[in-house]
């Protein structure tokens, strides 16, 4: 039934449902749940599953491609997946860790990892530079194999600023920085 000149019952109820959503107020509509704090993530460390080594370096991996054939690109205030695209919620992702993830100085405390010897890193093991001064000076990568029987280089995973998702020799931690050489604590052989 027609209401006027070609306005059905139909028509007139999907303009007055538009009309209903666009005097919603924003935060009824795209409201973004809060990011939680480091305090809440590390207590959710614990509870974090275990991974092996082979897994963690699969995920990691598999950010290389994810972005229909193209690598994650890095943003630290955006979300694949539920975690962060920033260096530490990348590795958050590999390692299982809740998401969106704890930053890099969590990441380098004992809730979700123990230091080690550079020369004893394993694959999935991790070189942290916690200590930067602001958060650009701050970086994790996830060491997959060294190239030479010296191990003054290795391959590692990584998600840098103004490039995403890296697979790249470093020498991250090997002398002369402030990078460590750490173990997640939910790693398993």
């Amino acid at each position: 039934m027609k209401l006027a000149r070609g306005i059905t019952r139909g028509t007139t109820a999907a303009f007055l449902g538009i009309a209903l959503i666009g005097a919603l107020p924003v935060s009824a509509v795209a409201a973004a749940p809060p990011e939680p704090t480091s305090s809440e993530i590390a207590s959710k460390a614990e509870a974090a599953p275990q991974v092996s080594r082979r897994e963690l370096l699969d995920r990691a991996a598999s950010w290389l491609t994810a972005n229909n054939g193209e690598q994650v690109p890095y943003f630290n205030d955006q979300h694949w997946d539920g975690w962060r695209q920033d260096c530490s919620g990348y590795v958050s992702m590999a390692a299982k860790l809740p998401t969106p993830g704890p930053n890099t100085v969590a990441l380098a405390s004992a809730d979700f990892t123990h230091d080690i010897a550079a020369a004893d890193a394993l694959p999935g093991d991790l070189f942290i530079d916690s200590t930067g001064e602001g958060i650009s000076d701050r970086h994790v990568v996830i060491f997959e194999k060294w190239n030479n029987p010296e191990k003054t280089e290795y391959t590692a995973y990584e998600q840098r600023g103004d490039h995403g998702t890296d697979h790249r020799a470093r020498k991250y931690g090997l002398g002369g920085d402030e990078y460590e050489a750490k173990r997640l604590n939910n790693v398993v052989d």
